[in-house]
């Protein structure tokens, strides 16, 4: 009774506190007890006017069907919360058309969320059946079920651990049958995973596809190299050409996390001008101050930016806060670069004890070996191994080598005792091959290749001409192995012509690492670099000005030394 009295005394009509105001309050109240409880911390409660953002990205460009008298969609959300999402959006398409009707469809694993969310659509005239308590991973309570438009602002940062085992099996099990067949992401992030389960229930194109929008952090823009779970999972989208846009949201937007965050706007019918393309959109600067922090909230998107960002999105034009892109120009190949390794010889009285203890039955032969090659060093492992061979080869059998496994540890424990590394010493040959058939063309299916002779083509991938039409390959030196990121619009092989043989002329390309899906060279990864493609340069300071204010405050600390002296 309390409580209600104390209501009734406030003027809460809508002419005095207005929607976006009261949802404001709602929200504020829901933080409240959220902190109280010590919720996850990764659950974020959605301001009201990033809602409003998501909602005009996502209907904009579909204002012409939404008018349509009587029309019905579908919007589905599964982490909605409170329903705030499926609120808003609502919202929006009655003030569009009062004829529409927006069936909301969500679920959540917060007990008191999920009753919250339940209750406001069940006023808003919303089939409760279609608000769903449980985990959206592992208790889907809509399988099989496709959607017009979809909405989500998933935990950040959350592992998955809890539904691991479930996760793991569905994808091992069904691949892309199921939800999580492009891949799996780390353990201690799990939003993607609502990114791929939100894409399994897009319309098929032919049933009039779908549009989507969902919050991240930073994290699924960049993390995991190619390969990984998350590149693969990014590479899935991009390649099936379903990223429409990213939108960078300014930094404390939200009420109990700073961290600045994205908005991706995904669809399976892209506009014909949209296709094979990419938005990105920085937003970040857009923001007002609030007069009152809420928790780490401080600041607001306007209508105004609100306004600009989606005129912006809709014209898919070039600005400073806008850049469009090729779907691969955000593709590259993790390609590996190999040098040889380079070994000197040496019997050392260090080496020998070193040598002997670990193989005391080799006594005479390495006396023998001795008695050839001295104490001096050596530069060309090849001809000493040749000769070390032959030596041993005249020795009777029981101080020669082993026979088998015994014979190849003591063979490699030989060379490491007596040897080490020096970049003078000529390169350790691995094999040796009298007829060579590499199919380079056939490593890159989708590159033309520069004009190079056979053969300055094969020592670019390891294979070293050695007269006679014979080839060598070197043993790689393990340390030496480096990576390059080569951009997908690049040729590999012109690459490393320019940014690697110059610097390392001995490098070469590794051509058994190949990419599982295409067959080419390297692994194919996606990442996405917000702070690169809208970078821009800041020129430093004229010396003089820097002079003059250090000089400045040189005198300021000598005027406070000649203080403390008097």
């Amino acid at each position: 009774y309390l409580v209600v009295s104390k209501f009734c005394e406030i003027d809460l009509h809508p002419d005095t506190v207005s929607n976006i105001e009261m949802g404001y309050i709602f929200e504020e109240l829901i933080r409240r007890f959220n902190e109280a409880s010590n919720e996850e911390a990764g659950d974020h409660f959605t301001p009201r006017e990033v809602i409003r953002l998501m909602v005009d990205l996502l209907f904009a460009p579909d204002s012409d069907i939404l008018t349509t008298k009587g029309i019905v969609k579908t919007l589905y959300d599964p982490a909605c919360g409170t329903g705030g999402m499926l609120s808003v959006a609502e919202e929006y398409v009655r003030e569009l058309n009062p004829d529409a009707q927006l069936e909301a469809f969500g679920q959540d694993y917060n007990a008191q969320a999920y009753a919250i969310c339940g209750s406001d659509m069940m006023l808003k005239g919303q089939n409760i059946d279609h608000i769903a308590f449980g985990n959206s991973f592992t208790e889907d309570h809509f399988p099989g079920q496709t959607f017009d438009y979809m909405l989500a602002n998933p935990p950040f940062g959350v592992e998955w651990k809890p539904e691991a085992d479930f996760v793991r099996r569905e994808h091992e099990e069904q691949g892309f049958g199921g939800r999580f067949g492009a891949g799996l992401p780390r353990i201690n992030d799990g939003s993607l995973l609502f990114l791929l389960h939100m894409i399994s229930k897009m319309k098929p194109v032919k049933e009039g596809g779908t549009r989507l929008a969902i919050v991240f952090n930073g994290s699924p823009l960049f993390t995991g190299a190619a390969g990984s779970g998350e590149s693969e999972i990014r590479r899935w989208i991009i390649e099936n050409d379903w990223l429409e846009a990213i939108v960078a949201l300014p930094e404390q937007m939200f009420y109990n996390t700073g961290i600045g965050t994205f908005v991706w706007v995904l669809s399976n019918r892209k506009e014909k001008h949209r296709k094979g393309k990419i938005q990105l959109i920085d937003a970040r600067e857009r923001w007002t101050p609030m007069k009152r922090s809420l928790g780490n909230k401080r600041r607001w998107l306007d209508e105004k930016a609100i306004d600009e960002v989606t005129r912006e999105h809709g014209a898919l034009t070039e600005s400073k806060t806008s850049k469009v892109f090729d779907n691969a120009d955000f593709g590259y190949r993790r390609v590996t670069i190999l040098r040889p390794l380079r070994l000197k010889f040496q019997i050392t009285q260090e080496a020998k004890e070193r040598y002997l203890d670990t193989c005391p039955e080799l006594l005479d032969a390495v006396l023998a070996i001795e008695e050839v090659f001295g104490s001096e060093a050596h530069y060309d492992w090849n001809q000493v191994w040749d000769e070390v061979q032959k030596i041993v080869k005249r020795l009777p059998d029981d101080q020669g080598w082993a026979k088998g496994a015994n014979g190849t540890a003591q063979k490699k424990n030989f060379r490491d005792a007596f040897t080490e590394v020096d970049p003078e010493a000529k390169p350790v040959i691995a094999k040796e091959h009298k007829k060579v058939e590499l199919d380079i063309e056939a490593l890159f299916p989708t590159q033309k290749l520069p004009e190079l002779t056979p053969d300055e083509l094969k020592i670019l991938f390891g294979l070293n001409p050695a007269g006679k039409g014979k080839y060598v390959e070197y043993e790689a030196d393990s340390n030496l192995k480096d990576f390059e990121n080569i951009p997908l619009k690049e040729d590999v092989i012109s690459y490393v012509l320019r940014e690697v043989r110059p610097y390392v002329a001995d490098a070469w390309i590794d051509r058994e690492t190949l990419d599982e899906q295409d067959g080419g060279i390297g692994k194919v990864g996606y990442e996405i670099n917000f702070n690169r493609e809208f970078f821009q340069y800041q020129p430093p300071r004229p010396l003089t000005e820097i002079d003059a204010e250090l000089e400045a405050v040189e005198k300021r600390i000598m005027a406070l030394l000649q203080e403390v002296t008097e």
